[in-house]
């Protein structure tokens, strides 16, 4: 569509005569991949603005954009156009309005509060053998990601397909405009967002909205499951548009299991994969290569793309498989595997790529080529038709470890950000705490997601090795360390380190050490001990000596004052936390007073940033609520981790025997004991022993009997239809954390960090 269209059809005011023609919408900086035919919506949101993206994109070469401010830089850049509108989103779907006008074809516009991903992808397997369809990608279904999907519409597009999510009253009228849905499907309704309705039957009506120009709605049947309902959707929706029922049982019969999230697993030989097995077309490749390009990795690593044919596309092959040789180059893939008849056929559309490329006519021809045997260090990602088993690459590249697994869920961490955002001023900037190896999660990974979250202003850890790691793995951020000790100081210079400060030993060593290797200007955080009586300066007694002692040197400079409160996740401590920020402020304003340039501030934790809002200053420091618990009451915000394993082998005991060693299971009837792969070898409490605790075996509460061993432990399943192989959940969003801790007497934080590094963990995004 050209500019100029653009224009007239969002209303929008020019600036700038070239007119370009535009292929892609943009609202994440990060994401660009086609700067000469994209344009950029600089959206406003109470977590940032886009505006201050526009000079980077240019220098990327993006040349238009759609502004509420016209900015600086179009005084100097003719060959730039600027669309001029009142609010950025409301244009962006405004724009996607018009464009889903442009077809007279059926739109499924699908919401509920489960199921919807499912239902869109099980239609897209059903109906794409026969049609082009265009779908919504993974779960694109806001206020942004909606018209982005609508955006998708083509002239070879027979039927599309989207979702709608609102979390609150009065966003769903918007949705409805751009799909303009002439079929409905309503999955259902649940507890997701119930905080922002004043009841369930607010929910439902606001959710109904969707249909209100619809001339059929399907709904789900009282009385199934959940994946019965998903199932009958489909069917009900096949039906009405005309697919006989014969074939409409044979593709329900076919239908594979969505993968609704992308797994970030670590590999053999060095390697790094990446598993998206969620959906194969051409958005979803992109929104996978777009991950894969975003994450920061340590030196060296190439990014290999292993990709199959992609089917039902509903474009020309030759065509289709030159634009994804351009994706591929964009994102600056090093090494192509391409597997499949189809793209083998076409492999003439990559030989302009710098990057290595191989085809193969199969999965099996690919694991058994010498191409495999030799991948190393490498960042792998995987994306397949489901007709390919990929799993089998997946499988063959997989570290192999024992079958107790951390599952890591990224999504929750950036959610748990945002939550914690919502409380605090726009230009407050958060340190992430990732010490502990992420409390548990990996502090690798879990940095690379924050690596691309702009009020992040730093990541903290508690050793220099521990920053050292980091930035080993391609982390750029300001890294701080909240224990440094003598011996790491040249670990601080080389991998550029900020270390916190709170006493004068390590002040002296760390001036002398600095000096010695010819270093200027390092930042320090000065650390005050207003009532932990743990590390720090005194304030009031000791300003005056360090003040002198900083001002007479040139090595470090003060970059961060800070303290800690002692009981912010207590209301009954609100006096003595009055006491510590009165006592903070005289030793911040005196450091401050001493010196021209601006000295950071921060004093809130997790649990003051929620209770202490008007203390937030100029950072924060987020901990244990990133992680997805709540310091105020031990509540979920977002469950971050869940360990996992399965049942090994199952008993049938006799109630007159024990079970354990030292035989302290003892039983009071006939028994199932399902042995699981788990102990304190893993860092699994012995505490939890002797019905102490539980695990959940299919949702149901199995009791732990008799003592944790090393390596195994035991669980009571007798009342609990399970069977060997079956999952076991230890724990996650159905048994938090906080509440074992509350079994063996201690707190969340020991369950979290005492997972053992022998546990695998597994990265995803929902």
């Amino acid at each position: 569509m050209r500019i100029s269209v653009i224009a007239s059809l969002i209303g929008a005011r020019q600036a700038g005569e070239a007119d370009i023609n535009i292929n892609w919408l943009l609202t994440d900086s990060r994401s660009l991949c086609f700067p000469e035919s994209t344009l950029f919506f600089a959206i406003r949101t109470p977590r940032g603005d886009g505006h201050i993206y526009i000079q980077d994109l240019y220098s990327r070469g993006v040349r238009a954009f759609v502004v509420e401010e016209i900015p600086e830089i179009a005084a100097s850049s003719g060959d730039c156009v600027f669309l001029q509108v009142e609010n950025s989103l409301t244009a962006l779907q405004r724009l996607a309005e018009r464009k889903r006008e442009e077809y007279n074809i059926p739109i499924i516009g699908i919401t509920g509060s489960n199921g919807k991903t499912t239902v869109k992808e099980w239609l897209y397997q059903m109906l794409s053998p026969d049609m082009t369809v265009t779908r919504s990608p993974r779960s694109y279904n806001s206020q942004i990601g909606v018209p982005l999907s609508v955006w998708g519409l083509w002239e070879k597009s027979q039927i599309g397909i989207f979702e709608a999510a609102i979390s609150q009253p009065g966003e769903m009228e918007a949705l409805e405009r751009i799909i303009q849905p002439t079929i409905g499907v309503f999955t259902g309704l649940g507890s997701a967002h119930q905080e922002n309705f004043q009841s369930m039957e607010q929910k439902r009506e606001e959710k109904m909205k969707l249909f209100a120009h619809c001339k059929t709605v399907f709904m789900p049947k009282p009385g199934l499951s959940a994946l019965e309902a998903d199932r009958d959707l489909c069917r009900q929706v096949c039906r009405h548009l005309g697919m006989p029922d014969d074939v409409i049982e044979q593709r329900l019969a076919q239908l594979e299991p969505i993968a609704m999230r992308l797994e970030v697993k670590q590999g053999r030989h060095g390697c790094m994969i990446i598993n998206d097995s969620y959906n194969s077309d051409l958005n979803s490749l992109g929104i996978a290569m777009d991950f894969m390009n975003r994450r920061p990795d340590r030196a060296n690593r190439q990014r290999v793309l292993i990709l199959s044919d992609i089917l039902q596309s509903g474009v020309p092959p030759m065509m289709f498989y030159e634009h994804v040789a351009q994706l591929v180059q964009m994102r600056g893939v090093e090494s192509f595997i391409g597997i499949g008849p189809q793209i083998s056929a076409h492999a003439a559309c990559f030989d302009q790529l710098q990057a290595q490329c191989q085809f193969y006519p199969s999965t099996e021809g690919y694991l058994q080529s010498q191409a495999f045997a030799m991948l190393r260090d490498s960042v792998v990602l995987i994306k397949g038709a489901r007709r390919f088993h990929f799993e089998k690459i997946t499988q063959a590249l997989e570290q192999k470890v024992h079958e107790t697994i951390l599952e890591v869920n990224l999504r929750a961490v950036v959610d748990n950000l945002n939550y914690y955002r919502s409380f605090l001023n726009s230009n407050t900037r958060i340190i992430c705490m990732v010490k502990a190896d992420a409390y548990g999660a990996g502090a690798v990974e879990v940095s690379k997601t924050l690596q691309s979250q702009t009020q992040v202003g730093y990541l903290a850890v508690a050793v220099a090795d521990e920053g050292a790691l980091l930035r080993s793995n391609g982390i750029t951020k300001p890294i701080m360390i909240m224990n440094p000790e003598m011996t790491s100081f040249d670990t601080l210079f080389e991998y550029n380190l900020e270390p916190e400060v709170y006493s004068f030993r390590i002040l002296d060593a760390l001036i002398r050490a600095a000096e010695r290797a010819g270093i200027t200007g390092m930042p320090i955080h000065i650390k005050l001990d207003t009532g932990m009586h743990r590390l720090g300066f005194d304030p009031e007694t000791e300003m005056p000596r360090l003040i002198e002692k900083l001002q007479h040197q040139t090595a470090l400079v003060p970059r961060s004052i800070f303290s800690h409160f002692v009981g912010s996740d207590s209301d009954s401590f609100d006096q003595f936390s009055a006491e510590q920020y009165r006592r903070y402020l005289v030793g911040a304003d005196a450091l401050q007073a001493a010196f021209p340039h601006h000295i950071l501030r921060h004093m809130d934790n997790s649990a003051g940033i929620e209770h202490f809002p008007e203390r937030q200053m100029d950072m924060v420091r987020l901990g244990l609520g990133l992680y997805g618990i709540n310091p105020r009451d031990n509540s979920t915000i977002n469950n971050v981790s869940t360990l996992k394993t399965t049942i090994l082998q199952i008993h049938d005991v006799k109630a007159s025997e024990t079970v354990g060693y030292s035989r302290r299971g003892q039983l009071t009837r006939d028994s199932r004991i399902a042995a699981i792969p788990i102990g304190y070898a893993d860092g699994w409490d012995r505490l939890f022993g002797n019905g102490n605790a539980y695990a959940l075996v299919n949702g149901q509460k199995a009791p732990y009997v008799g003592n944790i061993c090393m390596d195994v432990c035991m669980i009571d399943v007798t009342d609990i239809p399970c069977q060997e192989g079956d999952h076991v959940v230890l724990f996650g969003a159905e048994l938090s954390p906080s509440l074992l801790a509350e079994k063996v007497n201690t707190i969340p934080y020991e369950i979290l960090t005492s997972v053992s590094h022998r546990v695998k963990r597994v990265y995803y995004h929902e």
